[in-house]
């Protein structure tokens, strides 16, 4: 049970801020009358940073790279799943990569229908739920997963070295963007970046429980 404590601790603490966003400091301070919580510090990093359209389009960028590199490994294990006959026998660490993305599509569809807040501004579809940053959370649990994995398949030091900090280049540049752009509020990016950690942590444990299997 140790060894999965701060993957516990990790999800005991979104769960912990979502509950703080949702029941304090709640204020009708969003488009069309709609309620924040935490709107104080919520309202003060918005007008701080105002709207930057260049930064929320980059992001978008980074979210189809983080999209094409799932599909990457999805296709890694498909071949391995075709030559191999076995499901059992594509590698683990692949499977147990296929269970996060599933999670995350789970945790995507759960955020987009059930609300804490909503936007702080109307995009193209009137209100939409905000929080978490499921954008910054798709980009952070493939990304963060994709650079913890690699090392099992690009042997090449320095090839390997450039793969991981372009990983964590285009995590932090997310965190920064959806944070700077205008359409979320400061306390979306912190839940999309807890709901990740967590991820990113209960796939080193699945990964290490199918090692000491072997």
């Amino acid at each position: 049970m140790k060894k999965y404590l701060n993957t516990i601790l990790y999800a005991i603490l979104f769960v912990s801020f979502t509950q703080i966003v949702n029941l304090f400091d709640v204020q009708a301070i969003g488009p069309q009358g709609s309620t924040v919580g935490l709107a104080g510090l919520n309202s003060a990093v918005h007008n701080f940073f105002g709207m930057h359209l260049f930064w929320y389009k980059l992001t978008e960028v980074f979210g189809i790279l983080a999209i094409l590199v799932a599909a990457f490994f999805a296709v890694v294990g498909f071949i391995q799943l075709i030559k191999r006959k076995s499901l059992l026998k594509v590698d683990k660490n692949i499977l147990m990569l296929g269970v996060i993305y599933i999670l995350v599509i789970l945790l995507y569809v759960l955020f987009e229908r059930f609300s804490i807040n909503y936007r702080p501004v109307i995009l193209d579809e009137g209100l939409e739920p905000s929080y978490p940053s499921t954008h910054t959370m798709l980009i952070l649990t493939i990304l963060g997963t994709a650079a913890y994995i690699s090392g099992a398949y690009i042997k090449n030091t320095k090839l390997l070295i450039a793969a991981r900090i372009a990983c964590f280049v285009i995590m932090a540049l997310t965190i920064i963007g959806r944070m700077i752009c205008g359409v979320h509020w400061f306390t979306d990016i912190l839940g999309g970046i807890l709901i990740s950690v967590f991820l990113i942590s209960l796939y080193k444990d699945l990964v290490s429980v199918k090692k000491e299997e072997k």
